[in-house]
């Protein structure tokens, strides 16, 4: 592991490319991190391979670059989780810290994304790109969720967009900003309404192109609701007072729609 540091702040890297082992199981030939996180493969069920983000450092600090790329080729089944949570600071040096995400997915492969929250903590500054690929016949399971503030604490600025992509075409894009400095009404009735937690999860299966399941309200008093996408997708968006209610709804909405 190595860390390159140059005056704007430290950049990041973790790569993994899993592929089919052509015996029923997936094999990771690519597996390789440097800077503030490390890659761990952790055990696995049937012919899934485990892998796991374990932060190095703490951060993202204003000024860094963290760059996560996970690629799922065909007869892989790639599940990426994280050990804790992220939390964004603002660091010595100020500034803005990004955080990149480039996903992608080959025919009859699968893709979970499955971090920890990400935390902004007051005064700092983050924003996150994430960006997923798929071929036709790929499923993805992509879950976000953004905590603002920790206890007590106001937010600091957390700016995030989300695009993906099937067979070279749009499924969805979106953008949010909240905290200090964000367009205004970020806060208000229409967006998250005073709550401080805020997640959606994207599930992409072939099969939702002949059955898919219907728009409705889920979570506790509606505070989260599922979308139908244009393909064969849907996407559930929540908010809710605290991440552990906000992880409760994800997951039931997680296990109905996988």
């Amino acid at each position: 592991m190595s860390t390159h540091q140059a005056r704007a702040g430290v950049r990041s890297v973790a790569r993994v490319v899993a592929r089919g082992d052509g015996r029923g199981g997936t094999a990771l030939p690519v597996l390789e991190s440097e800077g503030s996180f490390a890659l761990r493969r952790t055990r696995g069920a049937g012919a899934q391979a485990r892998v796991l983000l374990v932060g190095a450092m703490g951060g993202p600090l204003g000024g860094d670059h963290c760059t996560f790329e996970a690629h799922a080729e065909e007869g892989a089944h790639l599940h990426v989780g994280s050990v804790a949570a992220t939390i964004a600071l603002p660091g010595q040096s100020g500034g803005e810290a990004r955080q990149d995400v480039r996903l992608t997915v080959a025919d009859g492969a699968r893709l979970d994304w499955l971090p920890e929250q990400l935390i902004s903590a007051g005064g700092s500054d983050l924003r996150v790109t994430t960006r997923a690929e798929l071929a036709p016949g790929a499923h993805l399971v992509l879950r976000e969720e953004q905590m603002l503030g920790r206890a007590g604490e106001q937010p600091g600025r957390l700016a995030g967009r989300l695009t993906v992509w099937r067979a070279g075409r749009p499924l969805l894009d979106q953008e949010l900003a909240c905290g200090p400095g964000a367009p205004g009404g970020w806060d208000g009735p229409a967006v998250l309404a005073g709550h401080r937690a805020l997640g959606q999860l994207v599930v992409v299966r072939p099969d939702f192109d002949r059955d898919k399941p219907a728009a409705c309200l889920l979570g506790e008093s509606g505070t989260a609701a599922l979308t139908p996408l244009a393909g064969p997708a849907v996407l559930v968006t929540a908010v809710a007072p605290d991440g552990l209610r906000l992880r409760r709804t994800l997951d039931l909405a997680l296990a109905r729609l996988t």
